[in-house]
C-alpha cells in the first residue's frame, strides 16, 4: 500500500525514457553548477513522489573520468507547465572498480 505523497518505486525505470532523459537533465544541470564534467552512464533506480506536480527520486551512474560514481538526483517536473528544476544531486558513493 502506498502512502498518499509518498514516494512509490518506478516499474522499469532501467528502461524508461522519460527516466533516463530527467536523469541526464540532472547530469547536465550539475555539470553546469559545478563546471564538471560528469558522464552519465544509467540509471538504477527510480521513485516518484506526487506533489503540485512529480518530484522524480533517480539513482543514477555516472563516470568521472576513468571512474564510476554513484549519485542520488530529485528533478521536481510538472509537464503542463514544462517546468523542470533540479532539487538535489548527491553522491552516494563510489563503487569499486
Amino acid at each position: 500500500m502506498t502512502t498518499l505523497g509518498g514516494a512509490r518505486d518506478v516499474p522499469g525505470s532501467q528502461n524508461s525514457l522519460e527516466i533516463d532523459a530527467l536523469a541526464r537533465f540532472a547530469v547536465e544541470d550539475h555539470n553546469k553548477k559545478q563546471n564538471a564534467l560528469l558522464e552519465f552512464t544509467r540509471v538504477i533506480s527510480a521513485k516518484q513522489q506526487t506533489v503540485a506536480g512529480t518530484i522524480h527520486h533517480i539513482t543514477l551512474e555516472v563516470k568521472d573520468g576513468a571512474n564510476k560514481k554513484v549519485y542520488e538526483a530529485k528533478v521536481w517536473e510538472k509537464s503542463w507547465e514544462n517546468f523542470k528544476e533540479v532539487q538535489e544531486f548527491k553522491l552516494v558513493e563510489t563503487p569499486a572498480q
